[in-house]
């Protein structure tokens, strides 16, 4: 087994100026739309051209998270960043979401969109789908980022406290809820703007959402979730060269199962970002960028 000694990442950048969500992609050229993966119809923002890279999001998020960093990627991608199955404006089918449904499904998606060989970066939820899948279908992934990423650990208190504030969210017929559910997310919740809460809020209003949001949060269960745990034996199969990206305040699990998570994927980098919490390529989306694209690129940050 390798031992990583985290990397940190290069000084920050000054504060960036936080954009309303749509000012963030306005000025490149960009296609939303749903796409039919297998009979699920999937929401798909898409820009840029090169090769393929897929965003996925974090438990009862939705594509917006990655706004900040499509156009940058985009100069050298085809970016594609999706709402995964049950969350966002994705069909909701009714049951139960554990990982391998995730990873199904997008399975189906690129399947769709008539690529073989990606690059995928993973934040939470998305990351620990992006571990199995590389494990699963070696042959498809080129470049895995593992960001911030779930599926290491079952902390109660960190799980009954995902779930309350998720599923008080979708119940709530007010926004104060909405952003108490971003704010957990955030070194400085301050940075949760209104558009963002906006978005979200769209998505957790929508017909039949409480029931979505009760399967999708099967996961915070103790029994289904230590079921879907990434092994150490599922972990060293993965043959991409990966990064695994971490920060100082991640509310969700410690630099320390950042760093056996890096330990685990035999071809793996480990850097740890300063001064953000579990949203690192919204919090400090400069310096995640660079990093992001570098490593993508086979280049130092």
């Amino acid at each position: 087994m390798t031992t990583h000694t985290p990397e940190q990442a290069p000084p920050h950048s000054p504060q960036p100026e936080f954009r309303s969500l749509w000012s963030a992609i306005a000025g490149g050229e960009v296609s939303l739309r749903h796409i039919d993966a297998n009979g699920v119809r999937t929401r798909v923002l898409e820009a840029g051209s090169g090769p393929t890279l897929i965003f996925l999001h974090g438990i009862s998020g939705h594509l917006e998270a990655y706004h900040r960093n499509i156009l940058s990627h985009a100069k050298h991608f085809r970016v594609l960043a999706i709402d995964m199955l049950g969350h966002g404006f994705t069909d909701k089918p009714d049951r139960d979401y554990e990982i391998i449904d995730y990873v199904n499904h997008l399975r189906d998606v690129i399947d769709a969109l008539g690529v073989d060989k990606i690059h995928l970066s993973g934040e939470s939820l998305g990351g620990w789908v992006a571990a199995r899948f590389a494990a699963l279908y070696p042959d498809r992934i080129d470049r895995l980022v593992l960001n911030t990423a779930g599926g290491m650990i079952a902390d109660p208190r960190v799980m009954e406290r995902l779930r309350t504030l998720s599923l008080n969210a979708v119940r709530s017929p007010d926004r104060e809820a909405t952003r108490k559910r971003l704010e957990f997310l955030m070194l400085d919740p301050s940075i949760v703007t209104e558009d963002l809460v906006e978005s979200r809020f769209a998505c957790f209003r929508q017909p039949g959402m409480v029931t979505a949001m009760e399967r999708i949060m099967c996961l915070q269960d103790m029994d289904v979730r230590q079921r879907n745990m990434l092994t150490p034996d599922e972990l060293g199969r993965i043959q991409a060269e990966t990064l695994v990206l971490w920060t100082t305040h991640d509310p969700t699990a410690s630099v320390e199962v950042g760093q056996r998570l890096a330990d685990l994927v035999p071809a793996s980098r480990f850097v740890v970002m300063d001064n953000c919490g579990h949203w690192p390529q919204y919090e400090d989306p400069d310096t995640f960028n660079r990093l992001h694209i570098a490593f993508l690129l086979g280049q130092d940050a």
